[in-house]
């Protein structure tokens, strides 16, 4: 019999709940670490879509270049500045059959700007039939405070873009 009478005191007794400065407390303490870690998840995703779109130019002027050979043909590489994209002439896209290959970087997953692209003086990658680019030159994107140059060597056609980031001062 002790142990029912124990049980329906614990039944009876009320339970304490948190008082509202416990709370509040807790929600002062969450919004300080959030205060800390939202600038650096935010950075760590400008990093991450800034190298994810090099890498990407990167892959796609190889591409280009591999079709130049394969073809014995010119292939163009043409940079849209205002939108955001770069589109490899004539040659058909993976992903949307009948449709040229067009990157878009202003959008998802990179959301990066083309900030210039320069190859000769002009916003266009030429391959002739070797492989071999016309002239040599850059691109350079932003994502945030993060920028990449992406170079071409004239003399090898090699795409190259330099390990670290770097930053700029924010407008």
């Amino acid at each position: 019999m002790a142990g029912t009478e124990s049980r329906s005191e614990d039944l009876t007794r009320p339970r304490r709940a948190f008082s509202l400065v416990e709370a509040v407390l807790v929600v002062v303490i969450v919004g300080i670490l959030s205060s800390i870690a939202l600038p650096r998840y935010a950075g760590f995703v400008a990093r991450e879509q800034i190298e994810a779109a090099a890498h990407r130019i990167v892959i796609d002027l190889s591409l280009a270049q591999r079709q130049a050979r394969l073809s014995s043909a010119s292939q163009q590489v043409v940079f849209d500045l205002v939108a955001g994209t770069y589109t490899l002439v004539n040659l058909p896209d993976p992903d949307r059959k009948g449709e040229t290959y067009k990157v878009s970087l202003s959008q998802e997953p990179y959301r990066a700007k083309i900030v210039s692209a320069n190859f000769g003086g002009v916003a266009q990658l030429t391959y002739d039939g070797f492989g071999t680019p016309i002239s040599s030159g850059t691109v350079v994107i932003d994502v945030g405070k993060y920028r990449q140059t992406i170079t071409v060597n004239a003399g090898t056609g090699q795409v190259t873009k330099p390990e670290k980031l770097q930053i700029i001062a924010l407008e």
